[in-house]
């Protein structure tokens, strides 16, 4: 029989997945890669523009959403194309539904930036 590990050494095991999945996503996908540099520079802007404590949190939260989102969207879609690799209508319908997903928080992220920044610049 198998020794259970203990609750620590699983839970470290799981953030180490975490990031291995982190690090991969963004060596490997485009989308995420914008998604980071607009991250990053949306952060120089906040020091920057030395923001209020609550903009940082919804910037943080926002930039959070929406890589958080790219990300799930391209799990779907490897799963997607790994469960049927030809093109179909439901898949094609499902990956919609997942990158239109990541479209509303890029929009909801790009309105709260102008909201925070637009008066700072003028």
């Amino acid at each position: 029989m198998q020794k259970k590990e203990s609750f620590l050494v699983n839970r470290l095991k799981s953030v180490g997945y975490a990031f291995k999945g982190a690090i991969y996503l963004i060596r490997t996908e485009a989308s995420i890669k914008v998604q980071v540099f607009c991250a990053i520079a949306i952060t120089i802007a906040g020091f920057y523009f030395d923001i209020s404590r609550t903009e940082w949190l919804f910037q943080i939260a926002l930039i959070g959403l929406v890589i958080g989102l790219e990300g799930m969207n391209t799990a779907i879609e490897s799963v997607a194309d790994f469960i049927h690799p030809d093109r179909h209508e439901a898949i094609g319908k499902i990956k919609d539904i997942a990158a239109g997903a990541v479209f509303i928080a890029a929009i909801c992220a790009m309105i709260t930036a102008l909201i925070i920044y637009v008066p700072k610049i003028f």
